[in-house]
């Protein structure tokens, strides 16, 4: 057992002794921190997988003079666009998940970082949803008129693998806007994202 400080200057002693502080909380949100960041960055990526794939199979989908054209319909030229425009947007969020795994740091500032992904993530989110959920409803159309049967099936195959694939980027960046708004609550919470 430790002996007793000497006492100075008249001071009281005290009943509870001093424990030191350590570092152990600190590193633990760290790593919770690295951990919820991998997590993100993942989801990220299988966003940009699914919304790049979208794009390519939207892109390719022409079948010689009689087949109709993607770009002949304006919701499949709106597919597209949406699965471009969130193939492009997630290889910025890797990027800056990849910087804040390394560096443990935002690019931007924190307080803007934070809703900045927050609010783009929600944005294209519901871009991609409602550009696929058109690009169904005339994909099940062209299926009503019987023009896959009659022209050329294979176009409205592939139509459909691309909405699909669209529906799973979309899946992929709500679970990321889910996260994100989880940052969000953090950080209005605790001041910091390193609270977790």
């Amino acid at each position: 057992m430790r002996s007793p400080q000497p006492l100075r200057n008249g001071e009281t002693p005290s009943l509870h002794p001093r424990i030191p502080e350590t570092p152990f909380h600190s590193t633990v949100a760290v790593h919770k921190l690295k951990r919820f960041n991998s997590l993100i960055l993942v989801f990220r990526l299988a966003a940009f997988c699914f919304s790049f794939a979208s794009s390519i199979f939207m892109l390719t989908n022409s079948r010689g003079s009689s087949s109709p054209r993607w770009s002949d319909f304006d919701e499949y030229r709106l597919v597209f666009a949406a699965n471009t425009i969130v193939a492009l947007y997630s290889i910025f969020e890797m990027a800056e998940s990849v910087w804040e795994i390394s560096r443990n740091a935002t690019i931007l500032p924190e307080i803007l970082q934070v809703w900045f992904d927050f609010g783009h993530d929600q944005a294209f989110a519901y871009l991609l949803l409602s550009a696929d959920a058109a690009g169904a409803v005339l994909a099940r159309r062209l299926r009503a008129e019987n023009t896959c049967t009659e022209t050329s099936p294979a176009f409205c195959v592939q139509s459909e693998i691309a909405i699909a694939l669209g529906f799973g980027g979309f899946l992929f960046i709500g679970l990321s806007s889910l996260l994100s708004g989880f940052r969000v609550v953090c950080f209005i919470i605790n001041g910091s994202r390193f609270h977790l």
